[in-house]
């Protein structure tokens, strides 16, 4: 640990401030590969539950959208029995690969509250102590933003995504049999994409902090934040309109959520600098 790192980080040098950050990612990471250890050890719950939870036809996702088609009296349309493909390894050491990579990635999302904790604990000296006393919210609110992400990602893009590529077909003398790396990516993609693409609001606090963004900008830019935002849509999910626009419409709320935000920090700033003249 840095000798300064408990003194005014005003009289901390450029290597202190790197060997203080080197010890917060190593705790960061600690906690990771604790996380990714028990992730590990439930085998059977992290794949059998999880990971090809989206696979099956029970799917809540896909129970939702069978009600909902009896309701509209669309029949069983949107009734799934069966998915049409199947998972496969064809690495020696493929499965074991999938079960380390893939529980280093579940170790980082449930260990991310304390991921964020480190990193305040890094940017915190440079505060003022007002500012510090919302550590706490800063937290939830991260972590919260994170796993509403990891969870519609989970429960909307995913399932879309599999039902859609699942079942897609050029030719009916091509099969679906897909390589379980190749599974394992569309799930992981879509649920961290998703996690951090709704951390969206925080980092137009910070951005808003430090002077780089203003509501007037957001306001002015808001048609090529909606162009982005369909482009970041057709990235993570399957190439069709409805996944497209399913996904958008939460992404797109949280840019007007960053909207408010951004306007009260500014209002709040001018405030704390009318009190000070």
């Amino acid at each position: 640990m840095a000798k300064n790192s408990t003194n005014d980080p005003q009289s901390m040098s450029f290597l202190d401030h790197l060997e203080e950050l080197r010890w917060h990612l190593i705790r960061a990471t600690v906690a990771v590969l604790i996380a990714g250890v028990i992730a590990f050890v439930a085998k059977e719950f992290i794949f059998d539950v999880i990971i090809f939870g989206p696979k099956k036809p029970d799917f809540p996702t896909y129970k939702g959208l069978c009600n909902l088609s009896k309701l509209l009296g669309l029949d069983e349309s949107l009734c799934f029995k069966e998915l049409p493909f199947s998972v496969q390894s064809r690495k020696v050491a493929g499965q074991f690969s999938v079960h380390i990579w893939t529980s280093i990635t579940a170790g980082f999302i449930f260990a991310f509250p304390y991921v964020i904790y480190e990193f305040w604990k890094f940017v915190a000296p440079a505060m003022h102590a007002n500012e510090k006393k919302y550590s706490k919210g800063f937290i939830i609110i991260c972590s919260l933003l994170f796993f509403l992400g990891v969870l519609f990602g989970y429960y909307v893009i995913t399932p879309l995504s599999i039902n859609f590529l699942g079942g897609y077909q050029v030719s009916k003398e091509v099969l679906n049999e897909f390589d379980i790396d190749s599974y394992i990516a569309l799930v992981r993609a879509s649920v961290i994409a998703c996690g951090l693409i709704f951390e969206l609001p925080v980092i137009m606090f910070f951005l808003t902090k430090i002077g780089l963004v203003t509501p007037e900008f957001l306001r002015k830019y808001r048609k090529f934040a909606l162009v982005i935002v369909l482009i970041l849509s057709a990235i993570i999910t399957p190439p069709d309109i409805a996944s497209q626009v399913i996904v958008a419409i939460p992404v797109l709320i949280l840019y007007e959520i960053s909207i408010f935000i951004s306007k009260a920090v500014i209002k709040k700033a001018n405030k704390k600098l009318q009190k000070t003249t």
